[in-house]
């Protein structure tokens, strides 16, 4: 047992020691910026680079993270999304969670565990999401939107969610091609305690309605992987 105990130890104190590393290294203060016409405009030519007229009146948005085996069927014109994880369906109401519906192995579920999976559904749903369609949230309610000047002489777009979401608070650094084209951001978020780390959005895939939207991301080591990606009307 102590020698159990011992090896517990000496695995928390090297993963302690790599946080402390990794912190030293790759932790960046969140940068300044300046908002108005010029943040707007650099945010409006990254939407249309994206096709976001076509997104617009796209109604339909499927994906699953497979790894994580979390689907999605969004309808977007009605503010409605099925969520679907291991024996679990909930037909999410996005501007009314309470009126969602609820199965666990295709039986209806209510009362404290229809809550509790409902707000999961949204949970997973709002952070899944984001990795598709971030970039169309720029001009969302309660984003502020700011130009910032990065070291290689171009310029940035630092977006924040004031509210929203289930982690108002958030901002991103999008890194944008000279033709106005997103290739990744750098995130200063609550679930993260490394300010500045990196995600690429360089994957990119032209769906059936002309909406780019991204295929995969890498973060550090990590690769996010998209699948069974599509956005229909």
């Amino acid at each position: 047992m102590k020698k159990f105990l011992k090896i517990i130890g000496v695995i928390l104190l090297l993963a302690i020691l790599g946080f402390i590393i990794m912190y030293v290294i790759y932790n960046e203060p969140l940068p300044e910026g300046k908002a108005g016409p010029e943040a707007d405009a650099l945010a409006q030519k990254m939407l249309k680079q994206i096709n976001h007229d076509a997104y617009t009146n796209t109604r339909y948005i499927e994906w699953s993270f497979a790894k994580a085996n979390h689907h999605y069927k969004w309808d977007k014109e009605n503010g409605r999304v099925q969520v679907k994880w291991n024996s679990n369906t909930v037909n999410l109401n996005l501007n009314n969670p309470q009126r969602s519906a609820v199965l666990i192995d295709n039986i209806k579920v209510i009362g404290s565990e229809k809550e509790k999976l409902t707000q999961t559904a949204l949970d997973y749903f709002n952070n899944d999401s984001f990795w598709v369609v971030a970039p169309f949230k720029v001009f969302d309610d309660g984003v502020s939107r700011k130009m910032v000047n990065l070291e290689d002489g171009k310029k940035g777009l630092l977006v924040t969610y004031t509210a929203g979401g289930s982690t108002p608070g958030d901002s991103y650094l999008w890194k944008l091609q000279d033709s106005g084209f997103p290739e990744s951001y750098q995130m200063w978020v609550k679930i993260i305690p490394v300010g500045g780390l990196s995600a690429s959005w360089d994957d990119w895939q032209v769906t059936e309605n002309g909406v780019f939207l991204p295929a995969s991301h890498k973060l550090g080591p990590i690769n996010i992987g998209i699948d069974n990606l599509r956005a229909y009307n």
